[in-house]
C-alpha cells in the first residue's frame, strides 16, 4: 500500500515520474539549488507536503508521522465537512470537531473560534483559503501546532507563514502567521470541488508574468528588494499547468494536480523570501480594493476569479507603457485625500494614506525617477519582454480554465470595476506600473477602456 491507500497503477498518467511533489521536496527540505548563485535557501517551517489521487484511510498515518500525538479537533465549514471534514475527523478518531458556518477570515471569527479550539493537544484544519487563514493565525497566538487537509486548489497559502485577515476596519491584508506542520492535499477531494474553486486558483496562479514585472521595474527603478529564487523554484511547473487549463473545467486530476503544485511553489515563495510580492502586485491590490469597497455591491466572486480578471487589467496597462521607445514622465504624486476617505471610509483610509505615503513621490523623488527610467528604459523593456505573457494569451488561457475574463463576467459593476483598477494601487506600499500610469497622468485614460 502506498502512502494514498492507492496501487501505482492506478496513479494519473500525467502524475510527475517522482510523485505528485516531486521537486517540492527539495524545495522545502532546504535541498534545492539556485541555478546561478548555487546557494541553498533555508528549509521551509514546515515538516511535511502530501499530494496524492487518494488519501482516505491514510490520515491517521499522516498525522501520526508528523508527532501530533494527544487530542485533535478538526475545523471545517459546511461544505468542507461534507467533502471531507467528516472522513478526516473519522479516521483521526478526533476529540473534537468544530463545523463553522459560512466563516469569513476576519480577526472577529478568529477570536470568537480560538475558545472552542482550547483543551485540545492540535488542531487540523479541513477547507482552503479561510478555513486554513483562520486555523494558522488562531494557532499561532499560541504556538500549537496545525496541519491542513486541502479540499480545493482555490489559493496559494496552503504553504505560506501568512495569513489572509480583514482587520477590524474593514481592511483586508496579510498578517504574521506561522507555517502548517503538515500539507496533505487529496487530488480526488480537490478534483471534486465546484470548477470556480479551480478556476479561482489559476486566477491566482497566472498572475505570476504581471506581478514579476511590478516587483521587477520596482527594484530596478527604485532599488527595491527583489529575488528571484520564488520563479526558479518552480521550474516548467507552470508552462505544464497551463497546458491542461481545460483539464480544470472538467475536474481532471492530472489538470488539478498540476495546479496544486503551481500553488504549492508560490506559498513555498513566501517562505523563502518573507514577503508575497513575487505573487501580489498591482493585480492584488485590485482584488483587495473590491473585498474591502464593494459592500452589497460584491457578487460573491473568490479573490482568485477577481486576481485572474485583475491580471489582465495590469497586463494591458504594462505592456501599454511598455510598448513605446520613450518612458513615461512621471510628476509628483497627487494624493486625494478626502477622495480616499469617501471611498474607503475614515479608519480605513488612514491605514492606507500611511502606506500610500511610503511609495509617493515628491518633487525631488519624481525628478530622480525620471533620471532613472531614461537611463534603463530600453533595457527594462528588454527585461520585463522576457517575464511577459501576451494579454490575448492570458485572457485564452483563463477562459479555457472555465474562469471569468472581464468585470462583467465577475458580475461586477463597470464603474466598481475602474474604480478598483483606478483605486487599488493607493492601498499598499507596493510600486507598480499603475504607480507610473498614475504619476504620468496616464492612468485615467487607460480606465476609461476598461469594460
Amino acid at each position: 500500500m502506498t502512502v494514498s491507500g492507492i496501487a501505482p497503477a492506478a496513479h494519473h498518467p500525467d502524475r510527475p515520474k517522482g510523485g505528485w511533489t516531486e521537486g517540492i521536496e527539495d524545495v522545502y527540505l532546504g535541498r534545492w539549488v539556485h541555478p546561478v548563485t548555487g546557494q541553498r535557501p533555508p528549509r521551509a517551517p514546515f515538516e511535511r507536503v502530501v499530494i496524492d489521487e487518494d488519501l482516505d484511510g491514510a490520515e491517521g498515518d499522516l498525522v501520526a508521522a508528523l508527532g501530533m500525538t494527544g487530542s485533535v479537533v478538526v475545523v471545517a465549514d459546511a461544505a468542507t465537512w461534507d467533502a471531507m471534514g467528516g472522513r478526516v475527523a473519522r479516521n483521526l478518531r478526533a476529540a473534537g470537531q468544530v463545523v463553522l458556518d459560512r466563516p469569513h477570515a476576519d480577526l472577529a471569527v478568529a477570536a470568537a473560534l480560538a475558545p472552542r479550539l482550547q483543551g485540545f493537544d492540535h488542531v487540523i484544519a479541513v477547507g482552503s483559503g479561510t478555513i486554513n487563514d483562520l486555523c494558522k493565525y488562531v494557532t499561532a497566538q499560541d504556538g500549537r501546532r496545525y496541519a491542513v487537509f486541502g479540499t480545493a486548489p482555490s489559493m496559494d497559502g496552503y504553504a505560506s507563514t501568512t495569513a489572509s485577515m480583514t482587520l477590524e476596519s474593514g481592511l483586508k491584508v496579510s498578517v504574521p502567521a506561522h507555517a502548517a506542520t503538515g500539507i496533505f492535499i487529496d487530488l480526488g477531494v480537490s478534483a471534486a470541488a465546484p470548477r470556480h474553486l479551480a478556476a479561482a486558483g489559476f486566477g491566482d496562479s497566472i498572475n505570476r508574468s504581471a506581478s514579476q514585472i511590478d516587483w521587477w521595474m520596482s527594484h530596478r527603478v527604485l532599488g527595491t528588494f527583489y529575488a528571484d529564487a520564488p520563479y526558479l523554484i518552480g521550474g516548467d511547473n507552470e508552462a505544464e499547468m497551463t497546458r491542461r487549463a481545460p483539464g480544470l473545467a472538467t475536474g481532471d486530476v492530472g489538470a488539478i494536480g498540476y495546479l496544486h503544485r503551481n500553488l504549492m511553489y508560490s506559498g513555498l515563495g513566501v517562505s523563502f523570501t518573507g514577503v508575497s510580492n513575487h505573487g501580489s502586485m498591482g493585480e492584488h491590490q485590485v482584488s483587495h480594493y473590491i473585498d474591502c469597497f464593494a459592500s452589497d455591491r460584491h457578487p460573491g466572486t473568490l479573490h482568485g476569479q477577481q486576481v485572474g480578471v485583475a491580471t489582465l487589467a495590469m497586463a494591458r496597462i504594462q505592456q501599454a507603457l511598455l510598448a513605446s521607445p520613450t518612458p513615461p514622465v512621471l510628476k509628483p504624486t497627487v494624493i486625494d485625500e478626502a477622495g480616499m476617505v469617501r471611498r474607503m471610509g475614515p479608519a480605513i483610509a488612514a491605514q492606507c494614506l500611511a502606506e500610500y505615503r511610503k511609495k509617493a513621490l515628491d518633487a525631488a523623488g519624481a525628478a530622480r525617477v525620471n533620471a532613472r527610467l531614461a537611463e534603463i528604459w530600453d533595457d527594462l523593456r528588454a527585461e520585463c519582454a522576457a517575464f511577459m505573457v501576451p494579454v490575448a494569451d492570458l485572457t485564452a488561457q483563463l477562459r479555457a480554465a472555465g474562469g471569468p475574463t472581464t468585470a462583467a463576467e465577475l458580475g461586477l459593476d463597470r464603474d466598481l470595476w475602474r474604480e478598483a483598477v483606478r483605486h487599488g494601487h493607493e492601498m499598499r506600499n507596493r510600486f507598480s506600473f499603475v504607480d507610473l500610469a498614475c504619476d504620468a497622468g496616464l492612468l485615467d485614460d487607460m480606465i476609461a477602456a476598461e469594460v
